[in-house]
């Protein structure tokens, strides 16, 4: 069955590694999926990333998750993000993080809120009115 994910496959040749906006645009999609979307749940229109298998274990997947949520953030630095967007992005990550600290139920708010599925689009937003080039039409 060939792939119809408009993501590549993860794997570090099919990440760019440039500082253009395209690349970053691909990496924080990258890291958007791999948090947010890895896997389908069967018989659910759900999907289910590394930041909430993540909060399963106690204390160090919260950290985990939280650093790699801030990564896209640091990624948003360097496209010239406002400082405004960039506090709205960290609060999202905050507001991730500490949902995730309660033991085991924390995994459930984390389920439902997904800050980096929102991180990612207040991202496109600065993309495609910053570097329309970098636009992708999805169907």
């Amino acid at each position: 069955m060939a792939n119809t994910s408009p993501l590549p496959p993860l794997g570090l040749a099919a990440v760019p590694l440039g500082a253009d906006a395209a690349s970053v645009r691909r990496r924080i999609e990258t890291m958007e999926h791999l948090l947010e979307g890895l896997f389908r749940i069967p018989g659910t229109n759900r999907k289910v990333g590394l930041d909430v298998i993540l909060d399963l274990i106690p204390g160090i997947g919260d950290a985990v998750g939280a650093a790699m949520g801030a990564y896209m953030v640091w990624e948003a630095r360097n496209l010239g993000m406002s400082k405004g967007q960039m506090a709205r992005m960290f609060g999202n990550v905050g507001i991730d993080f500490g949902l995730g600290l309660i033991p085991w139920i924390g995994a459930i708010p984390d389920f439902l809120f997904r800050s980096n599925t929102r991180n990612l689009k207040i991202i496109k937003r600065h993309l495609d009115k910053h570097h329309p080039a970098t636009a992708v039409i999805e169907g």
